[in-house]
């Protein structure tokens, strides 16, 4: 795997652990983003917080998991790890596409570094997808689920 990749898996991942220790540990300015995006919704910001905390953890992790196995060159064509890393960066793009409607959406003027990194991590996320498609995704999770 090219050096891109993992410096931008280990990026995206190392990014996102600001954000869950944000909204897990009810930092002061999480706590009043999440009251200012809840009210066009009407749900409990608590609760809105702490789910978009999950949301996050889960990317989070996902990320520094594809770049342990990136790192170890397990990442081959006909691999559960290629489509684990496949996934983390879909559910990656997923996730930060969310946040990013959330903060046009819900809040009352974007907050620009927050648009930044999730743009850094929805594009380069799509940047290694694209490079990990020479590995045939699709026919190695075919592969894989007709080898059992």
């Amino acid at each position: 795997m090219n050096i891109f990749m993992k410096i931008t898996t280990l990026l995206s991942g190392l990014l996102l652990v600001r954000f869950v220790i944000s909204k897990f540990f009810a930092w002061p300015i999480s706590v009043q983003a999440f009251i200012e995006m809840a009210k066009p919704i009407g749900i409990d910001p608590t609760f809105f917080r702490l789910f978009t905390g999950v949301i996050i953890l889960i990317a989070c992790v996902g990320f520094l998991i594809s770049f342990y196995l990136l790192i170890r060159n397990r990442v081959k064509a006909q691999s559960k790890e290629l489509i684990y890393t496949a996934f983390f960066y879909l559910y990656g793009i997923g996730a930060m596409i969310g946040a990013l409607v959330a903060e046009f959406l819900l809040r009352d003027e974007p907050k620009l570094p927050l648009v930044i990194i999730a743009l850094f991590i929805v594009i380069t996320s799509m940047i290694n997808l694209l490079y990990l498609k020479r590995y045939d995704i699709l026919g190695s999770l075919k592969g894989l689920s007709s080898s059992k």
